[in-house]
């Protein structure tokens, strides 16, 4: 099979000749820019600029040659954007590793620290000096919940200002879209993810501030289901210039919400049904509408109360199944839902295995994983969330190379 085959076949409940691996496919699959410069190194392989694409977080572009030596058969479409050098400028990690920035998220130095300034000059995020990544310190509904200054608000916030490949110039031309599209398509055999986004409950929290929002949904759920019907008119206005450009060149077009913590939902499935559901099930079946894709939906935590009504709302597949939190028990989850929704990760534990284990260990961790997850398809090979920054590189190749392996 062809990777994009692989995956395909896998998404549809066939067992494919393989089970597909994703590594930097998305943003959760992907490995943290300080870890990416070792795991270079550990292959012997040239040095090459180290790209960040995505500032907040600060994950690396996995390049090809990595790619290839893992056999990887998912990539990002932005990787077929935001290619020459001006669209990036030079830039330092916070170990001192060199490496570049998207020129449109340039992080700008303070006296204690990093900030990330939004449009009007306000600055959305803050990175104080030894840590790692950014994080929102301003939020636009806090005080005044304007329902017509949403789309101001969307751009005044640092998840949905600070966006990763392709960039503002690129993005705000259709036939550029389109064109790079088409070009990555052209070039890879590989299964491509278009990152959508479309939040929903996180939007309200990059909102309000996590506290408010709760409060909102349970203490005026009505002025809540208005606030997100109006965020919902606008992520489909989006979906459609979005899947008009590119819809003909990816496979699988991801959503995000996070809807679990590590002691389950963070909201009832009741409160899910009433005010989530339907609004998510009105864009996974308007994305199928306009393009042939699957929908997958990034959702951290212990999900499993809400994953009949994610099914049952149009959901192909999410990622990063958080196999550590409260219900999400590997054997129970294939063998409940297996044979109707697939699984995108749960290969390998990265909050106790992958950054604490011996090489050894982590290949049996996975092999594990694999035994349950990948008989009868319904299953793409990632490890749970990104690779940390703090994560040996030796752990890394057993990790990848296991899942070949054993794949």
């Amino acid at each position: 099979m062809t990777p994009r085959e692989r995956v395909l076949a896998s998404l549809n409940h066939r067992q494919p000749d393989r089970a597909p691996i994703d590594f930097s496919g998305h943003r959760s699959s992907g490995i943290a820019a300080i870890a990416y410069r070792k795991l270079r190194k550990a292959l012997d392989f040239p040095e090459r600029p180290i790209r960040v694409y995505d500032p907040i977080q600060q994950l690396a572009v996995v390049d090809d040659d990595v790619l290839d030596r893992f056999r990887v058969d998912t990539i990002e479409l932005g990787r077929g954007f935001s290619l020459t050098d001006d669209y990036w400028a030079d830039w330092t990690l916070p170990d001192g590793t060199p490496c570049q920035m998207p020129v449109w998220a340039l992080p700008e130095r303070q006296e204690d620290g990093w900030i990330l300034r939004g449009p009007s000059g306000r600055v959305l995020a803050r990175m104080p000096d030894g840590a790692i990544y950014f994080e929102q310190c301003y939020w636009p509904f806090l005080e005044n919940d304007d329902f017509d200054r949403l789309p101001e608000a969307l751009a005044e916030n640092m998840w949905c200002t600070f966006g990763s490949p392709p960039g503002p110039r690129e993005s705000a031309d259709p036939k550029t879209l389109a064109a790079r599209a088409k070009k990555l398509r052209a070039r890879t055999d590989r299964a491509i993810i278009g990152l959508f986004g479309g939040n929903l409950l996180e939007v309200g929290q990059f909102l309000y501030r996590n506290d408010n929002f709760f409060m909102l949904l349970a203490g005026n759920p009505q002025r809540a289901a208005e606030f997100l019907d109006r965020l919902v008119e606008i992520h489909l206005a989006n979906l459609e210039r979005y899947l008009a450009a590119v819809g003909p060149f990816i496979d699988v077009i991801s959503f995000g919400d996070d809807l679990g913590s590590q002691n389950g939902p963070q909201i009832s499935p009741r409160m899910y049904v009433e005010l989530f559901k339907p609004r998510h099930e009105k864009m996974w079946r308007r994305a199928k509408e306009l393009a042939d894709v699957k929908v997958m939906l990034h959702c951290c935590g212990g999900i499993r109360p809400l994953i009949p009504h994610l099914i049952d709302a149009g959901l192909d597949t999410s990622n990063p199944v958080q196999i550590t939190c409260a219900g999400m028990d590997a054997r129970e989850l294939k063998t409940e839902f297996g044979a109707r929704f697939a699984f995108w990760g749960g290969g390998c534990d990265t909050r106790f295995v992958l950054p604490k284990s011996t090489p050894a260990e982590i290949r049996e961790h996975v092999r594990r994983q694999m035994e349950i997850f990948k008989p009868g398809g319904g299953f793409i090979f990632q490890q749970v969330h990104n690779i940390l920054a703090d994560v040996p590189p030796e752990n890394v190749i057993a990790l990848l190379d296991a899942a070949h392996e054993f794949g």
